[in-house]
């Protein structure tokens, strides 16, 4: 993998061998003194481009566990990541913090918008310290296709809550990611509005051949996924 701009994923050839985002045989164990709490135990997962997958189960299963280890966020016990087929697992943090950057989208159920900053800035936060690029173009035209281009110059106090994360999928965007994660993107938000979310990542894996995982309590989003995934106790059960 390179970090330098020249994805991997658009690479043909090697593109046609590989996928997004895998965990390969993962394990999770937390140690606190005496205590030991196994997160994920022998988890494989893997997603495939343009895919939508909703990860769900009981509170405590590891879902967010199994996100952070998507996501870059943690390090595994055992087992292996791969992004792009490329292993992960010893990347430096630095490195981890680089892949993200190129491949990973984030969307949270809190939004995370800072208040000062008009939707658009808020969209191109992630290329903040790119100092040769503005992003602004892109950060419009993506705001545009999430149906707020009427909404540009406004701050997240002058938005919805269905507006706010969309503003926050558009940020998710702006660095052209292969697998956009989600955590709860659906929580805070009516049904309705809800609803209005899950079409916006099927048209995301539909357009834009963007793969989707979320992991959620919602049973909605089921009607939208391509797949669900079961995780109890830090195993798969189905999926």
């Amino acid at each position: 993998m390179t970090t330098t701009g020249s994805r991997a994923r658009e690479d043909d050839t090697r593109g046609a061998e590989t996928v997004p985002l895998e965990l390969a045989n993962l394990l999770k164990i937390y140690e606190s003194g005496a205590e030991r709490v196994v997160a994920l135990d022998d988890v494989s997962f893997r997603v495939e481009r343009g895919e939508f997958v909703s990860v769900v189960g009981p509170s405590g299963s590891g879902k967010s566990t199994m996100l952070n280890m998507l996501g870059l966020l943690d390090v595994p016990s055992e087992g292996a990541i791969r992004l792009e087929g490329t292993d992960v697992t010893s990347f430096s943090e630095a490195e981890r913090t680089d892949a993200r950057k190129e491949y990973l989208g984030f969307v949270f159920q809190s939004f995370f918008l800072i208040d000062s900053l008009t939707a658009v800035e808020n969209v191109t936060l992630p290329t903040v310290y790119d100092a040769d690029r503005d992003a602004t173009a892109r950060a419009e035209q993506l705001l545009e296709r999430v149906g707020l281009g009427d909404r540009l110059r406004h701050t997240p106090d002058q938005l919805s809550g269905g507006q706010k994360q969309r503003v926050a999928i558009a940020r998710s965007l702006i660095n052209e990611p292969a697998v956009l994660l989600a955590d709860e993107p659906t929580g805070n938000l009516d049904q309705d509005t809800g609803t209005t979310i899950l079409e916006e990542f099927t048209r995301i894996c539909d357009t834009e051949d963007v793969a989707v995982v979320t992991v959620t309590h919602d049973p909605l989003v089921a009607d939208y996924a391509d797949r669900e995934v079961e995780l109890v106790d830090g195993v798969i059960q189905r999926g």
